[in-house]
């Protein structure tokens, strides 16, 4: 009997190493009917999880949104009083310009004023003006002395440029060649 055993596994064939070699070949099967629709389910399935996660909200999305928002009212609240102080400083500079137009206006009406009375007097206006003139630049002269500076001429009286000599130089008009232009 155990002859015939022995002669029964020797009869059978060895077995061959098994890979995945089968599966390989199954698998290019699959592909080669059915590529192009795996391949969109692929995408559509790889769509909707990107979609799903945006959706979904984390915990360090809310306290950086909360962070987010603190930092914003923050800033909001630096620009408001930024530009309240701005406005203030508009406003100052606005009533010094007011005050100051105000009174250049009440100069100008005593000048007015000034200058009825003195043609009621019979008096020129513009004399008397001068002469106040003439007196408040005599005090700033008399502070400040200016030394008279001694201005030559600017023009020589041995230039003419019409003439054509008398400190001219070597530069003289000299009219062109005449005769066709060469060149091409």
């Amino acid at each position: 009997m155990e002859a015939e055993e022995n002669s029964d596994i020797r009869s059978t064939p060895a077995l061959k190493n098994q890979d995945f070699g089968f599966l390989q070949s199954n698998v290019a099967v699959i592909l080669a009917d059915y590529g192009w629709y795996l391949l969109c389910l692929c995408i559509g399935v790889y769509v909707v999880l990107q979609h799903l996660q945006k959706k979904r909200p984390r915990q360090d999305q809310s306290s950086t949104e909360e962070k987010d928002s603190v930092s914003v009212v923050r800033r909001q609240e630096a620009m408001e009083a930024a530009r309240k102080k701005m406005q203030e400083e508009l406003d100052a500079k606005a009533a010094l310009f007011l005050e100051r137009q105000h009174e250049l206006e009440e100069e100008k009406r005593q000048q007015k004023i000034e200058k009825w009375e003195s043609m009621k007097e019979g008096k020129s206006f513009k004399g008397s003006s001068r002469n106040t003139q003439q007196n408040s630049d005599e005090a700033s002269s008399s502070t400040v002395l200016k030394p008279k500076s001694d201005k030559k001429s600017l023009r020589s009286t041995d230039y003419n440029p019409l003439s054509g000599g008398g400190g001219g130089g070597s530069c003289a008009w000299r009219p062109g060649r005449r005769g066709p232009s060469s060149g091409g």
